[in-house]
């Protein structure tokens, strides 16, 4: 199995366009050791030239050009993007499928009921599709069964729900139900390794913590350091959990569950707000996780399981 990161950093990138937080200001000045970084996506692939897109994020033309895997030009219009799967309907997950829209045939996408309702309603992006390319949905099933995607020789896919949060335009805010948001396991039917994704993870759940424990690998939420991170800094009045956003320190955090996983699993961090110091490579935040065997992702990361 290959993953491709595409875009690492939660809603807005890093630097944030209207930001001058220390890690943003930082990172423009040449103060902050930091990588710029896209909004959160990947692609996943069983041979290598057909690839899953998880999210399309706002940047994905930008990400499609820094990885020519994508861009296979067997043809005068070619893509290496077989399917495209949305873990919740959130605009930094979506905004990208409008830049798809002069795909030849309609685009393959595979999101939950709850999803589909939100990105046709509250924020019709599917309507206006039916204009351009089209859409031809699959409901992604949350049940627990395994499902394969045709044209994805080699992966079997199984989506659970995760506890988080709705956008701000669905009906479904702050008060979520299952299949508002979702994390995926990956696996490999021939090596039998296996991923899972979940970079909105508000809370763990028995269910959600069992496919974590069963991972090869988990490339999960890493949005902000501390609960109250945003609050101190004046960004948000929310906490990081009211947002949907388990913090990765303090009781009950991220890096106390990935404690507990086997000591072979990898365990690598996405969807990692701008305001988080664990963006700066010297940062003592930094250290402790590389000290726990924890890994910041970022833009172009390469994983092979």
């Amino acid at each position: 199995m290959h993953i491709r990161i595409l875009g690492s950093a939660a809603g807005g990138g890093f630097p944030q366009w209207n930001c001058n937080c220390p890690m943003c200001d930082g990172v423009r000045k040449g103060t902050v050791k930091a990588r710029p970084r896209t909004q959160s996506s990947i692609a996943v692939s069983g041979d290598g030239e057909r690839w899953v897109l998880f999210n399309a994020s706002p940047d994905v033309l930008q990400q499609i050009r820094s990885f020519p895997a994508l861009q296979p030009a067997r043809a005068l219009r070619d893509t290496g993007i077989e399917a495209i799967v949305l873990i919740d309907a959130q605009i930094d997950h979506t905004t990208g499928l409008y830049m798809l829209r002069e795909h030849r045939r309609p685009l393959a996408l595979w999101c939950t009921r709850q999803v589909r309702e939100d990105l046709t309603a509250g924020n019709p992006i599917l309507n206006v599709l039916a204009h351009y390319a089209g859409i031809d949905w699959h409901e992604l099933p949350i049940s627990g069964a395994g499902f394969e995607i045709p044209g994805i020789a080699g992966l079997t896919f199984e989506a659970l729900p995760l506890i988080s949060n709705a956008p701000p335009y669905s009906p479904h805010r702050d008060r979520p139900e299952p299949g508002d948001n979702v994390g995926i396991t990956i696996t490999d039917r021939a090596s039998g390794q296996r991923l899972f994704y979940a970079p909105g993870l508000g809370e763990m759940e028995p269910h959600v913590w069992a496919a974590m424990q069963a991972a090869d690998c988990v490339l999960v939420d890493g949005t902000l350091w501390t609960d109250d991170e945003m609050i101190r800094l004046g960004a948000s009045k929310k906490t990081s959990r009211a947002m949907g956003h388990l913090p990765q320190s303090g009781e009950g955090g991220m890096l106390e569950w990935l404690g507990e996983l086997p000591a072979a699993t990898r365990k690598v961090l996405i969807h990692i707000n701008n305001t988080n110091p664990i963006l700066d490579e010297d940062s003592p935040e930094r250290a402790e996780l590389t000290a726990r065997g924890v890994e910041v992702s970022y833009d172009g990361m390469e994983i092979t399981l």
